[in-house]
């Protein structure tokens, strides 16, 4: 059974970090590239960062760009995302999806809210 679990979510102050996780049971998941999503209040889901099925290459929506870090460890099944200097506009919930070719699988999502 594919499952993807995202965790590390939670309230923080404008200027915070958090790490989110998604641990992947159930697939091949070295085979996989990663992606994680967002969508926030109102919002239509978006992508925020998406990397290979090794990690090499990587790529990060505009607004993420040198404050969010997508990273991976095919030893733990796991895929990361490390956010810096959190915006209020960053409030949403994160999904962590697998892609590899028609197979497409989503975790459930983990809630981050960034308020004073």
């Amino acid at each position: 059974q594919v499952r993807l679990v995202e965790s590390g979510g939670g309230l923080v102050k404008p200027g915070g970090s958090l790490r989110l996780s998604c641990a992947a049971s159930g697939f091949a998941f070295s085979s996989y590239a990663m992606s994680w999503y967002r969508q926030g209040p109102g919002k239509e889901r978006e992508l925020v960062a998406n990397t290979t099925n090794i990690g090499v290459g990587t790529n990060y929506a505009d607004s993420v760009k040198g404050r969010f870090t997508i990273s991976r460890d095919n030893a733990k099944n796991t895929l990361y995302l490390q956010m810096n200097s959190l915006k209020p506009e960053d409030t949403a919930v994160y999904y962590c999806n697998a892609r590899y070719s028609i197979q497409d699988h989503w975790g459930q999502g983990t809630q981050v809210t960034v308020s004073s």
